[in-house]
């Protein structure tokens, strides 16, 4: 006979055959939250099979998936070196059929009169090259591009002639003109062109079509740009609404001024969409976007802020680029989220903010001033047999 004092859901009452039986009843074997992982998604351009998305467990696996130096492969590789246990998937985009690839190069001048040693800088990737006395122009040209297409993972390819070293980037889009080029030499001259010619970033649209019943939680933009974060804030805004209640938000890098980048925040003003700020990097955008969303996407409690993370692979910038007190505040107040140089040279987020800071009517507006690794939701629940209306509020 059952116990009174236990409720059974499998045994029925009714049972009048003596004997011995079992139920296992898990209904409150958890009492605690339930977890908050974020699962990442980011958009890479160029891609070979467009339109899918793909589960990527490590920067190698990014680079057979989509070749190595690729976008997905660099942003695979901040991304993954910030956060070991992301959740991480990529989808490919194909390029505009009249993009561009931004290119530049390297030109050697002179014969080396004594020994040394040209080195290059990719981003923060550096090309070194031993120079010998009485080098010709062809002959250390020539070992540059042989030293340049030994590094696979860099995102330019190289050609040479006359002792010009043409770069050009692996994937087309405007944004290759963001790729920093550098170099210096101890026994000949050389002079270096900024990357520049790249032209027409793909639409991410399809892309975010493509994945709108996924459910992911953090949405990457490698597109610092106005058209790329606009498609970014309607794919946000629909797949988090009242209706679909599936809340997400984006991210985006900003390696540029101060100016330029709260004038880019002001036209998104959006409480979905955060943008990171690291002044005078030599990475990427897409690169910057990568590192920033995975550390939020390892803070999995919902109500710690992000503030002092550290995104361990982006780059040490200049004393003179970062960025003081004074800008840091005006960014804060222009919805930007500065990064700072912290104790040990660790790059740190001085405090996520989100993009939104005016209201409809162009007032200012703080309520979802705070970004944390929770999404804002519907905080109110609708009545089935009559429709209410409510306001989304987040908490921070």
């Amino acid at each position: 006979m059952a116990s009174p004092n236990i409720e059974f859901y499998q045994i029925g009452s009714s049972i009048r055959k003596l004997g011995k039986y079992f139920e296992f009843n898990t209904r409150l074997a958890v009492r605690t939250l339930s977890g908050n992982q974020q699962n990442v998604l980011m958009l890479e351009s160029g891609s070979a099979t467009p339109l899918q998305a793909v589960n990527v467990f490590s920067d190698e696996e990014a680079a057979t998936l989509f070749g190595r130096g690729s976008m997905a492969h660099l942003m695979a590789t901040e991304a993954i070196g910030c956060n070991s246990y992301l959740q991480l998937q990529i989808i490919g985009i194909s390029d505009d059929s009249v993009a561009t690839a931004a290119s530049g190069k390297v030109t050697v001048t002179g014969t080396a009169t004594a020994s040394g040693a040209l080195s290059l800088w990719v981003g923060t990737v550096r090309v070194d090259v031993a120079i010998s006395a009485n080098d010709t122009v062809a002959t250390v040209a020539a070992a540059l591009n042989t030293a340049i297409a030994q590094k696979t993972a860099l995102p330019v390819t190289a050609a040479v002639a006359a002792g010009v070293v043409m770069l050009t980037a692996k994937n087309k889009g405007a944004a290759g003109n963001d790729i920093k080029l550098s170099a210096g030499s101890t026994a000949t001259g050389i002079t270096v062109a900024a990357m520049s010619g790249g032209g027409i970033d793909p639409d991410i649209a399809p892309a975010l079509a493509a994945v709108f019943a996924a459910g992911h939680n953090i949405v990457v933009s490698p597109y610092a740009t106005s058209a790329a974060l606009t498609a970014l804030r309607t794919h946000l805004d629909n797949v988090s609404g009242p209706l679909e209640q599936r809340g997400a938000i984006g991210v985006a890098g900003w390696p540029k001024s101060l100016s330029t980048g709260t004038t880019l925040v002001a036209s998104i003003n959006n409480g979905r969409i955060t943008v990171g700020w690291h002044n005078g990097s030599v990475k990427t955008s897409a690169q910057i976007a990568a590192a920033y969303a995975a550390v939020i996407a390892s803070e999995e409690d919902p109500a710690r802020p992000l503030n002092t993370l550290a995104m361990s692979t982006l780059d040490v910038t200049a004393l003179a680029d970062r960025p003081g007190r004074n800008e840091q505040e005006n960014a804060l107040y222009n919805g930007l989220t500065p990064f700072e140089v912290g104790s040990g040279d660790t790059v740190q987020i001085v405090r996520a903010i989100r993009t939104y800071t005016k209201n409809a009517d162009g007032v200012d507006d703080v309520s979802l001033l705070e970004s944390p690794p929770f999404v804002p939701s519907t905080m109110c629940a609708r009545r089935v047999v009559s429709v209410s209306r409510c306001v989304s509020r987040a908490t921070s």
